[in-house]
């Protein structure tokens, strides 16, 4: 059933229209609190996708709303071209939570353009273009990121001219050869893919990565876009393989909804006026957001809570007999099963859970905020069992495509 917004939509007469590129969910969000948000009208639903892992401190954080209105009420924004102090206390603030002090930290716009800019930092300091990416990797949508992305569907002309070589996860022997015989500016991996059906790499192939690039100077970049800011227990998803990469780039979270992404960078990578910019990236809204983010997370213990929850849901999860696999760390959950999630995941938000999908369509997505409570769990829990009942019955909501 589509929800009145939609029927509304296709019904006024409008002069311009949407580029039609997104496959929409059948829900209108209007109000959200915690880990819950509401319809048009009035629906509730429990949200367990996060906006793609974007929402990691909970909807409408007090402390968080109002940091962002207190910083637009005395300056919204002014551009690089000026000192501001808010880049500084985030830099302190985000080495100290994130066990990388040393590191140099510099700001941008959203997880596409970080990845862009570690692309560019790791060939100027190494003088070498050709890149290493995974076998089901997702980075981004502009030139250098897309073109570190395994999607051939979603890249144009225009971005196939990059040298990128595709290689399975976790198969050292393929790296060894390409190190041993290539000029490598750098190999990129998230902490954990999120696209391709929340799979991990293993820690051996971490440390692997991280000793074959120091050999060979090569630059070994972390996108933590979506596994960073604690989703997976840890501030940094690499962390469970004691490991530091040259870089590492992170979004999503970050900002709790507002757009704003970054790089660390290893202190051995030196910077030169002008090689790197941005207009509105580090902008005094986009500091006081992620202030205010980091603050929550340590004064709320949402990393161990992260953590913690993740055991019970993916204990929970484990009693589910339709279940084939449960993957993933923290709030980074992947469920595995043997027919496509499709209605399943429909059939869900049409009796209140909201999740996600992935390339894989077997794979069912969970990642709730980091403030998610056993009680709500157990809520998802209770519900998606409820589903399957109903689908083994054939008792589901249709879908329409």
């Amino acid at each position: 059933m589509e929800s009145d917004f939609f029927v509304k939509l296709k019904q006024h007469k409008t002069k311009m229209k949407l580029f039609d590129v997104y496959p929409l969910q059948q829900i209108t969000p209007v109000k959200g609190k915690g880990c819950w948000i509401w319809d048009e009208a009035g629906n509730q639903y429990l949200d367990c996708y996060g906006g793609h892992a974007v929402i990691s401190i909970g909807h409408g954080d007090e402390a968080y709303v109002k940091s962002i209105q207190d910083q637009v009420r005395n300056l919204g924004f002014y551009s690089n071209s000026v000192i501001n102090p808010l880049q500084i206390e985030l830099a302190d603030l985000l080495g100290e939570v994130s066990g990388y002090p040393d590191y140099r930290f510099f700001m941008v716009n959203n997880g596409a353009e970080a990845v862009e800019n570690a692309i560019r930092l790791a060939s100027f300091h190494t003088s070498r273009k050709k890149m290493i990416s995974f076998n089901g990797a997702f980075h981004g949508r502009t030139s250098g990121s897309l073109a570190v992305t395994d999607n051939s569907k979603i890249r144009s002309s225009f971005n196939n001219d990059h040298e990128v070589v595709f290689v399975e996860l976790n198969d050292t022997d393929e790296i060894s050869q390409l190190m041993d015989h290539e000029d490598i500016a750098a190999i990129i991996i998230e902490g954990i893919q999120g696209i391709s059906g929340v799979v991990a790499p293993e820690d051996v192939f971490l440390q692997f990565l991280e000793k074959t690039c120091d050999r060979h100077g090569t630059m070994l970049i972390l996108d933590e876009i979506q596994s960073g800011f604690g989703r997976t227990g840890k501030f940094f998803a690499h962390q469970y393989a004691n490991i530091r990469p040259h870089l590492i780039t992170i979004a999503k979270g970050m900002g709790n909804g507002f757009p704003v992404g970054g790089v660390l960078i290893h202190p051995d990578i030196k910077s030169s006026m002008g090689m790197l910019g941005t207009t509105f990236g580090g902008g005094h809204l986009a500091c006081a957001a992620t202030i205010a983010v980091l603050e929550v997370i340590n004064n709320k213990g949402l990393i161990k809570n992260a953590l913690d929850m993740g055991h019970y849901f993916q204990d929970r999860l484990g009693g589910i007999p339709e279940i084939m696999e449960i993957r993933g760390s923290g709030l980074m959950i992947g469920i595995s099963f043997d027919f496509p999630i499709k209605e399943l995941r429909a059939n869900l938000l049409n009796d209140g859970v909201l999740t996600g999908n992935s390339s894989d369509p077997n794979i069912l997505r969970l990642l709730p905020p980091l403030c998610i409570s056993k009680n709500e769990i157990d809520t998802v829990i209770n519900k998606l069992k409820i589903v399957l009942n109903k689908i083994n019955n054939s008792e589901t909501v249709s879908i329409s495509k």
